[in-house]
């Protein structure tokens, strides 16, 4: 982080980069193997032709047996940007735990999808919480 901003002369602070910048050092510190997602999504548009998306989960953290799919959203101010950030968390094809950290400062909670959302004070507060 500070690296980083040193190097721009601290004249583009983007908070979202900064804050998946700060989830991967913590996920890191707690010794998890950290890797990008890709999914890939078949479907068809609105003229019946065959379509193909890649989309991305933000951290596949990995340490021994247990997995996590992790986004990072700096907001998710409606259930349209809520809908984007957990669509590629849904198309895993597994069953390991999916998370959405936010700067919003809701109780952590899981959705109707199973996923959990929390905010990246209580990640980072609480060595714990990817298990709640």
């Amino acid at each position: 982080m500070g690296l980083r901003n040193a190097r721009l002369n601290f004249r583009q602070i983007e908070e979202t980069h900064s804050m998946e910048n700060i989830i991967f050092n913590e996920l890191k510190i707690r010794g998890f193997n950290v890797d990008v997602g890709v999914i890939i999504e078949n479907g068809k548009n609105e003229k019946g032709i065959s379509t193909r998306k890649q989309l991305e989960i933000d951290f596949v953290c990995n340490k021994a047996s247990k997995r996590y799919y992790i986004q990072s959203a700096y907001s998710i101010p409606d259930e349209a940007k809520m809908m984007q950030e957990q669509r590629s968390l849904m198309l895993t094809g597994d069953f390991f735990k999916r998370i959405i950290i936010t700067k919003d400062t809701a109780a952590p909670h899981y959705n109707e999808s199973g996923v959990l959302i929390m905010s990246i004070y209580d990640f980072l507060l609480n060595a714990n919480s990817l298990d709640i």
